[in-house]
């Protein structure tokens, strides 16, 4: 499944409503699907059903808040971490930082095998993330990720729909 995160972390809630509007928009005629981030009000006031939240923020949300949400997720750094995303009601997980990234310069990546192990004992779907390319791609599948969030290389390549059936084609060898 194609589907992008809408995190948008230094803008006010208004103005990610704004962006929110549009990214559903652009997505409604594909097959990618839109989940929003940080804000669950105006994920409901948009009809929006899939959400993406960090885990601290999730902890904090109603479980009648929580149900509203076909699709809710949360972006996890342990196994712990993991186990408590499931235990709050989530349907998935992003999990990171695998490989070095410069959005996490300095610190260092968990890694291959850590992935794998958070993998094999999560009952939830994990999507790997941080530094994934596709150099990197088969690596994080083969870990048992169920997919893999992209950044980076998508928002600085010159063409996204080409890099987007290059990373498709690197996964079908």
């Amino acid at each position: 499944m194609d589907a992008v995160i809408l995190r948008e972390k230094d803008v006010q809630e208004s103005d990610y409503l704004l962006l929110a509007q549009n990214a559903l928009a652009a997505c409604k005629d594909t097959a990618a699907r839109c989940i929003l981030h940080s804000f669950p009000h105006t994920a409901q006031d948009l009809g929006c059903n899939a959400l993406h939240l960090p885990l601290s923020v999730l902890r904090n949300l109603a479980q009648k808040e929580k149900e509203r949400f076909y699709t809710l997720g949360s972006s996890c750094h342990s196994l712990s971490d993991v186990q408590e995303a499931k235990e709050l009601g989530c349907t998935y997980v992003t999990l990171g930082h695998i490989f070095a990234t410069d959005c996490k310069k300095g610190l260092p990546p968990r890694g291959l095998s850590f992935l794998e192990s958070v993998c094999r004992e999560s009952k939830l779907p994990v999507y790997a993330i941080g530094g994934i390319s596709r150099e990197n791609l088969a690596s994080v599948r083969d870990a048992g990720a169920s997919g893999a969030c992209i950044m980076s290389g998508l928002m600085v390549c010159e063409d996204p729909t080409t890099e987007v059936k290059a990373l498709r084609q690197t996964l079908e060898k």
